[in-house]
């Protein structure tokens, strides 16, 4: 759908190509897993699943449990060449859906493993390799906010990576929502990007003019 909807709205090629995305076997999320995923249960659903299916669960913040799985950091790309050249082509790619698939490397053979790679670290990591120079976060709010749904609330607009940086370290952005979109523009900056922009899809051509929209800049 994706892929139809931009060929269809840029009047050029587009394609989407399974990405896998190269993790490190040793790292500690593997043991520790911190990735919620699927739906609600009692602790005794919960507990009964993870006898029956060999999960491990977790209780989310007193929402009720749930299945979690290993979120290790994606190291690179795997498919890097093939996008830049689809890219030299002038061919759209759409690609590292889902965070795309995690393997490791075991002795030069790639092996698939259990786990969901964040997204927005995938993303970051994807535009870094291939040098872009602007990173677009789209999500669920028109603008990045502090002190969230308290009679202080406010948007940010244009700000440094020190400032959110701060803000992110004083608790401001939980991990569940806005944290980890916070984190990949830091690291996005942090690894040589220049600029990060966080809108809502439905706001996206106006945030791209400067009407709205939060601005990360290192």
């Amino acid at each position: 759908m994706l892929q139809r909807a931009l060929s269809a709205s840029l009047k050029q090629p587009v394609v989407t190509l399974l990405t896998q995305t190269l993790v490190d076997g040793a790292d500690p999320d593997f043991a520790a897993p911190s990735k919620y995923i699927g739906r609600f249960y009692t602790e005794a659903e919960a507990r009964k699943k993870a006898t029956e299916l060999g999960w491990r669960i977790k209780e989310d913040k007193g929402r009720g449990w749930r299945r979690v799985v290993p979120s290790p950091e994606p190291l690179s790309i795997i498919e890097i060449p093939a996008i830049r050249a689809l890219l030299d082509a002038e061919i759209m790619v759409v690609a590292g859906g889902g965070g795309g698939v995690p393997v490791v490397d075991l002795n030069d053979q790639l092996v698939g493993v259990e786990a969901v790679v964040d997204k927005d670290r995938a993303s970051a990591l994807l535009a870094n390799l291939l040098g872009a120079e602007q990173l677009i976060i789209l999500t669920g709010v028109d603008e990045v906010m502090v002190d969230f749904a308290t009679p202080k609330q406010r948007s940010l607009r244009a700000v440094s990576a020190r400032t959110v940086r701060g803000f992110l370290e004083a608790g401001q952005f939980p991990a569940g929502s806005m944290g980890p979109k916070v984190e990949a523009a830091l690291a996005f900056l942090t690894a040589g990007g220049g600029e990060v922009l966080i809108t809502s899809p439905e706001r996206l051509p106006e945030a791209l003019d400067g009407i709205c929209g939060t601005r990360i800049s290192g």
